[in-house]
């Protein structure tokens, strides 16, 4: 069975792939405080694709994602959910990079929250 390479990342992939990353070093002097934040998100590009993924971490300016496919920077629609209800985002995806498994990782800042 061929493998979509477009799905949704899987709890695993998602583990698999912060392992493999790791924590760096560095300082990155970032205003906001960052959180660790795992839950299925769906990214919409300016074209109207679709491209599931996981976020990586959330703070007050910005997010971060995995996802199977590369996105082109840009401003995009970040669709979120929790249990009770949903959330939809503009966000300015400022990078995407390949890394292991053929997944790549992503992060961009808030814009302003769709009603």
């Amino acid at each position: 069975m061929s493998h979509d390479p477009w799905s949704r990342p899987t709890v695993d992939d998602l583990k698999r792939i912060l392992e493999a990353i790791g924590r760096s070093d560095e300082t990155h002097n970032r205003v906001a405080e960052r959180i660790e934040l795992s839950v299925p998100a769906e990214i919409v590009t300016t074209r109207g694709n679709v491209v599931s993924a996981m976020t990586r971490e959330i703070s007050r300016s910005g997010i971060g994602f995995v996802h199977r496919g590369a996105v082109n920077p840009g401003e995009v629609r970040v669709k979120l959910a929790s249990d009770t209800r949903e959330f939809e985002y503009t966000v300015h995806l400022e990078w995407c990079t390949p890394c292991d498994g053929g997944m790549f990782i992503s992060g961009g800042r808030f814009l302003g929250k769709i009603e």
